[in-house]
C-alpha cells in the first residue's frame, strides 16, 4: 500500500474528514486531497507530523508494507540530491579558497622588493609564481570538476 492509500485509510479509520485533519495539521484541504489522490507528496516534516498525529511509526506511514513505495523513493532521492548539493558547496568553497590564494600569491610576488644585495646575491620571491599559479589551476580544476559532475547528474535522471 503506497503512501497516498495509507493516508486515506488511516483517516477514514480515524472518522476524520479531509478539512478535519487538514485543520490538525495546519494544511488547506486542498494539500491533503492532492496527498490522498497521489498527485503530489508531504515533505519530511508533514510525514513526521502525520505519523505522530496518528501514533504509527514513520515506517509505517511511508512503506505501508514491506515493498518500496513512490513516497519511499522520494525521500531516497530527496536525500541524495541533498548529500549531492552539500558537496558541490564544499567543492565549490574549497575551490574559491585556493583562486583566493593563487591571487593573493601573485599579488605578494607583484608587490615584493627584488633587489641584489653587497654580496651580489639575489634576493626575490620567484617561488611565489608557480605557487600562485599552481593555486588557480587548481582551483579552475575543481570548478570544472563541480560543473562535470552536475552536468553528468542532470543529463543521468533524464
Amino acid at each position: 500500500m503506497d503512501f497516498s492509500e495509507q493516508l486515506k485509510t488511516i483517516r477514514k479509520e480515524r472518522g476524520l474528514t479531509q478539512e478535519q485533519l487538514a485543520n490538525e495539521l495546519m494544511v488547506s484541504r486542498q494539500a491533503i486531497s492532492n496527498w490522498e489522490n497521489n498527485k503530489n507528496l508531504p515533505d519530511l516534516e508533514m510525514v513526521v507530523r502525520i505519523s505522530k498525529l496518528f501514533h504509527l511509526s514513520r515506517d509505517e506511514l511511508i512503506l505501508g508494507g514491506n515493498e518500496m513505495t513512490h513516497m519511499a523513493e522520494k525521500l531516497i532521492h530527496d536525500g541524495k540530491e541533498t548529500r549531492r548539493a552539500k558537496l558541490n558547496l564544499i567543492s565549490i568553497s574549497i575551490g574559491a579558497v585556493l583562486l583566493l590564494m593563487g591571487i593573493g600569491c601573485l599579488v605578494i610576488k607583484s608587490l615584493s622588493v627584488e633587489y641584489i644585495d653587497a654580496q651580489g646575491v639575489l634576493h626575490e620571491n620567484f617561488f611565489l609564481l608557480p605557487i600562485g599559479f599552481l593555486f588557480i589551476f587548481s582551483s579552475l580544476m575543481t570548478f570544472i570538476g563541480v560543473g562535470f559532475n552536475n552536468l553528468r547528474v542532470k543529463y543521468q535522471m533524464k
